[in-house]
């Protein structure tokens, strides 16, 4: 996700900005800049894709002496990826980088430019400037300024801002996004994670939520909670976690906020989708999702929420098949395909020939400018940053809010759902990413079952419904990082067939949602149980016939329910990985990007 870095003291400005930069991209960012504040003399450089284009546009750019710097990789929320809209902003005399959220920002810009204030950028972040310049004018003190214009905003954010007012300090304010600042032997570094700061900063402070402030070189240690820093690079961009996997479990509920944010008008409990208007969905009569490995499962799961919401005909088709099966594909279908990366070899082709079959096309992806990105005529992207670990866990989840997302649009259009139920699914929605949040409680307990899980035949994940698609990406989860047995398969299949394979030696692995077929799925536990499986059951309910339970709590909908036990199935899949001793971020024969057919 978007990055923050910042310094204040003696040394080369411009160095220490990019090497925190460059510590950064592990986060993952589409533009990157920073604004240097030096002998009253306020520069900023900005460009698009990989630091390494800042790194050639500044190669003759120079600081000497004191100064103070902000800089920022920008993962696109508001407005495309472009120079204009990468940080930092600018006002006539100070500059501004921001992580998270203005929610209110359309009301602060319209605001600002009644009052005649000119805007160069499509994003939420550059109202900060403009209303902290404007209140300059009536508060003499730029504490008291800064302290208005953060109170002015609604929303999650870390901010740093400098001004030639005071251009021996760097303001600061907290609310819901990290930051952190630190002190070395050469200066004050400012972060929004350990990761930029390692080597440099020996102690550091980690802002609380409401902070705002200004510090200059002598006011580190007016900071409360200080602590020293003894962490090594690796540790800090895991962030403490053992694996990559497991920091990218855990940073879910953040990440599918990002996914969710300027696309609910809470206001008017209404979906909007950049770049997407009413007039793209005109005259679809059916869809097509196409997508690969957890991506098809996402598609899957979009299958049964544009059936339900939109009362629309939705095929899904695995990409690899998709070129050689001979689809019919009709004008006025819209094709969506879904890849983490954008460059999947195989969703790739089967874009291009819905293409040349004159299809309207939609891409749900993570990459901005990957291929796939480019090739489709819209796209909705998932803004869940880099994922490290090969199985994919934050991605899946941001690609299934995506679906959900645009099957409420969608019905939005077709007028399938009355306002009150698209409200009713945006209030479950917030209580969904809100059930991804790790309890610490339930992952010790998933620590200590998974001992009794290591052997055996195999797997069997069973659901019904949306959790059917779930019980194929948790049996792919523990297959990718395991190499133990497992498949999923619909509960009520049981019965015709795969029942044969049970013993007390098989491993059932049962989702058991309260909002949806409870008692049917209960059913199927029993006939397996019957035959002596070892039942797991994941429910808010006790399941008698279970040898194990893993408790989740209660929900409003299927759909928390649905992205509690996601978070359970991922940490069951890791935690039965780790104790058999695997590499989870790198499991054998695997890639991130699959880019051969």
């Amino acid at each position: 996700m978007c990055g923050i870095v910042g310094y204040i003291g003696e040394k080369n400005i411009k160095k220490i900005l990019l090497h925190g930069l460059e510590e950064l991209e592990y986060r993952g960012y589409d533009s990157a800049g920073f604004a240097i504040l030096s002998h009253n003399e306020l520069s900023s450089f900005k460009s698009v894709g990989k630091i390494q284009n800042l790194i050639e546009k500044t190669k003759y750019f120079e600081t000497q002496g004191f100064g103070v710097g902000i800089g920022h990789t920008r993962w696109a929320t508001h407005g495309k990826p472009t120079e204009i809209n990468a940080h930092p902003h600018s006002g006539e005399f100070s500059s501004v980088v921001h992580n998270g959220i203005i929610e209110n920002y359309a009301e602060l810009k319209t605001m600002l430019q009644k009052k005649g204030y000119h805007f160069l950028s499509q994003t939420d972040t550059e109202v900060i400037i403009h209303l902290f310049e404007d209140n300059l004018k009536e508060q003499k003190d730029p504490l008291k300024a800064f302290e208005k214009t953060i109170n002015s905003c609604k929303g999650a954010y870390a901010i740093l801002l400098v001004t030639k007012i005071m251009p021996d300090k760097v303001f600061y304010a907290k609310n819901g996004s990290p930051l952190i600042i630190g002190k070395g032997e050469e200066g004050i570094y400012f972060a929004s994670s350990d990761s930029p700061l390692v080597g440099l900063a020996k102690e550091v402070c980690y802002l609380e939520d409401g902070k705002i402030g200004v510090l200059g070189i002598e006011d580190f240690y007016t900071l409360p909670s200080i602590q020293p820093l003894n962490i090594n690079k690796s540790f800090a961009q895991k962030e403490g976690f053992r694996y990559f996997m497991e920091k990218e479990i855990y940073e879910q509920h953040r990440v599918l906020l990002e996914t969710l944010m300027g696309r609910i008008q809470t206001d008017t409990q209404q979906i909007t989708l950049e770049n997407i208007d009413d007039s793209f969905l005109e005259g679809i009569k059916s869809i097509t999702i196409c997508a690969c490995g957890t991506s098809y499962h996402a598609a899957m799961v979009g299958k049964y929420l544009l059936e339900r919401m939109a009362k629309i005909r939705v095929n899904i088709a695995i990409a690899s098949e998709f070129r050689y099966a001979g689809f019919v594909m009709d004008k006025e279908e819209l094709f969506i395909s879904i890849s983490q990366s954008g460059e999947t070899a195989d969703t790739l082709e089967a874009l291009k020939l819905a293409k040349k079959h004159q299809q309207k096309t939609l891409a749900i992806c993570n990459v901005e400018n990957s291929s796939i990105v480019r090739e489709s005529d819209h796209t909705i992207l998932t803004r869940a940053g880099i994922e490290k670990g090969v199985a994919s866990t934050k991605a899946f989840a941001s690609q299934v809010l995506v679906l959900w997302l645009f099957a409420l649009f969608f019905a939005q259009q077709r007028k399938t759902l009355e306002k009150k139920d698209i409200a009713q699914e945006i209030s479950f929605m917030f209580a969904a990413i809100k059930a991804t949040q790790v309890n610490n409680k339930m992952h010790e307990r998933i620590k200590k079952l998974s001992k009794r899980y290591l052997h055996g035949h195999g797997f069997f994940f069973i659901g019904r419904d949306i959790f059917y698609p779930l019980a194929l990406e948790g049996a792919l989860k523990l297959k990718e990082i395991s190499y133990l047995h497992a498949e999923g398969y619909p509960s009520g299949e049981m019965k015709h067939g795969p029942i044969a394979l049970a013993d007390s030696n098989l491993f059932t692995i049962a989702l058991m949602p309260e909002h949806l077929l409870f008692e049917k799925i209960k059913s199927n536990v029993e006939e397996l149980s019957a035959r002596d499986a070892t039942i797991c059951a994941i429910s808010p309910k006790e399941c008698e016939s279970a040898d194990d339970m893993i408790y989740i709590p209660k929900a409003q909908s299927y759909m928390e329910e649905f992205f509690s036990m996601m978070v359970v199935l991922q940490v069951l899949a890791l935690e039965i990985a780790i104790k058999l001793g695997n590499d989870v971020d790198m499991p054998r024969n695997l890639a991130k990007s699959v880019t051969v057919e």
